[in-house]
């Protein structure tokens, strides 16, 4: 166990959710140790949330504190992934820089490396802010996030192939037969499309622009909050985001944290697709509801409430038992199967997406182990 003097809020088989200041769990890490972290940060927002959002003016340096511990973690080959919304200026309809901002200061300031800069629609997303966009309708409403993607060195370990995307229909077809659909030939672009562009790759390479809708509403995690009776965290992301990074950046048993875990989706992924990790924040209500998302459908009211209430109570919940959630089953070549895939858009739909673990349905009552922490 990486931070032994840091007993955690719960235990699953392949990680653990710490609650605490970020910067302090890191610095107990070691050297080194981390393959990715993967995170989204209370955003630069002028109206004050209920999670914790700092002012623009001194949100670079805040998160930069989070940023040099990140680095030292981080082994060679390691990115770190970092989603951030945008935002507006005060009192006038223009966009703040302040993600961006973000990006230059760790590249030119603390030694990051920019691999690649990814942008999340959520087309699901409501219309925001009201003043400019439902107000006065001056402005078309905000739905990407800026995600950067740096690594530690030029060369942070990647591998496209585990997220390819399905091929589209004319893609296929011409698969089926490309002396009917296709011919080699220069393109007005200058591109020399030989022979080889009719090979079949398993599914093409996805572009930087990942739309992915924001709406589940009846997950393991919601559905165990209104159970027990507690608010869900106000600003969760959904499970495929991290998912394509988890994918794409680790292999199978690779170390992934996140700093400002919030409701653990990424936690939770990561034990779907193998991968230990650990997750940090300093809500302990946060924490103890993201618990949820590693119970199966045998638990019922009682088992969640009896987790909830020791976690809320200072000791460590031990979710290790097998009739908790177990792994899904490999999806082949990575695939994401997104509901459509156009001009190069990785479309990834949430219903019934392969993250989504196969629930052991046991006869008996979900046990757990709980220690003093």
């Amino acid at each position: 166990m990486l931070l032994e003097n840091h007993p955690p809020a719960y235990l699953t088989n392949r990680g653990a959710a710490h609650c605490g200041d970020s910067l302090e769990l890191l610095a107990a890490l070691p050297d080194e140790s981390v393959n990715l972290v993967l995170t989204s940060p209370p955003f630069a927002l002028l109206r004050k949330k209920e999670y914790g959002n700092r002012a623009q003016a001194e949100y670079v340096a805040w998160l930069a504190q989070f940023a040099r511990q990140v680095q030292r973690v981080l082994k060679a080959d390691g990115s770190f992934v970092l989603d951030l919304g945008g935002a507006y200026e005060t009192g006038v309809p223009t966009r703040s820089f302040y993600n961006f901002r973000v990006a230059i200061h760790f590249c030119d300031v603390l030694g990051f490396h920019l691999a690649e800069d990814f942008y999340w629609f959520n087309p699901s997303k409501l219309p925001s802010p009201i003043e400019w966009v439902n107000k006065r309708k001056l402005r078309a409403k905000d739905a990407v996030n800026t995600v950067w993607w740096f690594g530690k060195t030029p060369w942070p370990k990647a591998d496209v192939g585990k997220v390819l995307a399905p091929y589209s229909e004319r893609m296929k077809k011409l698969l089926s037969d490309p002396d009917a659909y296709y011919q080699p030939k220069i393109r007005p672009s200058g591109h020399d499309i030989g022979k080889t562009f009719a090979k079949d790759n398993g599914g093409s390479i996805p572009s930087n622009l990942l739309q992915i809708p924001n709406s589940e509403s009846n997950g393991s995690y919601l559905r165990g909050c209104q159970m027990v009776g507690v608010k869900g965290h106000p600003a969760r992301f959904p499970a495929k985001l991290p998912e394509f990074f988890i994918r794409f950046l680790t292999a199978p048993g690779d170390l992934v944290v996140d700093i400002f875990a919030g409701s653990n989706t990424t936690g939770f992924v990561a034990e779907v697709e193998g991968r230990q990790w650990l997750s940090f924040d300093e809500r302990l209500d946060y924490l103890a509801a993201s618990s949820f998302r590693f119970f199966s459908d045998a638990a019922d009211e009682g088992d969640l409430r009896a987790a909830h209430a020791a976690i809320l109570r200072g000791e460590t919940a031990d979710l290790r038992a097998d009739v908790f959630q177990a792994p899904a089953a490999a999806v082949p070549n990575g695939l994401h199967r997104p509901a459509v895939t156009t001009q190069g858009v990785l479309m990834l739909a949430e219903a019934g997406a392969p993250y989504v673990a196969q629930m052991r349905r046991t006869a008996h009552r979900a046990r757990r182990r709980l220690t003093k922490a």
